[in-house]
């Protein structure tokens, strides 16, 4: 019960990633106010939890919902804990496409909404006497060919900001580090090309069988993988931590594949073979 008697926020809360790290934080002892743009998604799941989550409408493109939404969260308690999470695809056209509203409003729902969060709770953290905050940043900050140009500068930055955070912060004994998530089998995959309806559920089973074989370690990532890795950075074990990021990813960002697949023959093995 590591977070019993603590609170947590956590934007974009009602499925994927969100979800899952509420119910670990549940599960844990925490009591979670979570916010998203699905309403009929967050009631359901503040039923599910018997009280031990609470739902709030927070469309975090909106600075005025964010802000309502930390406030909220400190008026049922306090705030001990805050997860940046909510965002989605962003737009996907490359650089030499993408359009100018389209750059912005991509860089407003990954890095401004993470800056917002981080605004809104520090002063009532501080009030508090600390806290930790956690940013879901991606492996598409550490590489190209992840995700979309927009998408991978925004998690670039939510990365970089989370070093400035945690420097600025770390007077008030707030903790603020960063989750990169690889591979993982959530909706953002399906609902970026617009993917909806009976044809969701096919497409998420071929995300994962192409997931198993892409990466060492040989199954899907799964929402679940990520809420444990947020659970460690958010808690008490994790208090020697702080301004650094974890990357859960399979092992997908370790190199070529020729570097941890046998069948795959990398370049000294080719020009042996081209020896025999």
């Amino acid at each position: 019960m590591r977070f019993a008697g603590k609170r947590a926020v956590i934007t974009g809360g009602v499925s994927g990633i969100g979800r899952a790290t509420a119910l670990r934080l549940v599960v844990e002892g925490a009591d979670v106010l979570i916010g998203d743009i699905d309403d009929a998604g967050g009631a359901a799941l503040a039923a599910e939890s018997g009280g031990r989550i609470t739902y709030q409408h927070c469309d975090v493109m909106e600075p005025a919902q964010i802000e309502a939404l930390i406030a909220a969260g400190d008026a049922a308690g306090g705030i001990d804990i805050l997860f940046n999470n909510a965002g989605a695809g962003g737009d996907r056209a490359p650089i030499d496409e993408i359009s100018a509203d389209g750059w912005d409003r991509t860089q407003a729902l990954l890095l401004r909404s993470v800056a917002l969060g981080i605004r809104y709770a520090a002063p009532l953290m501080a009030k508090r006497g600390g806290g930790a905050i956690v940013n879901t940043a991606s492996i598409a900050a550490l590489q190209t060919g992840a995700a979309p140009t927009a998408y991978s500068v925004a998690k670039a930055g939510v990365l970089h900001l989370t070093h400035l955070a945690a420097a600025d912060l770390a007077r008030y004994r707030i903790r603020v580090n960063a989750i990169c998530p690889g591979f993982i089998t959530t909706n953002i995959f399906v609902s970026s090309v617009g993917i909806e309806g009976p044809l969701r559920d096919q497409a998420n089973a071929a995300i994962a069988g192409i997931a198993a074989k892409a990466q060492p370690v040989q199954r899907a990532g799964l929402a679940e993988d990520i809420a444990a890795a947020v659970a460690y950075l958010a808690s008490d074990d994790a208090g020697f931590v702080t301004g650094t990021h974890i990357v859960v990813d399979g092992g997908i960002t370790l190199g070529p594949r020729h570097s941890w697949d046998p069948q795959t023959p990398g370049l000294f093995t080719m020009l042996e073979a081209m020896q025999k």
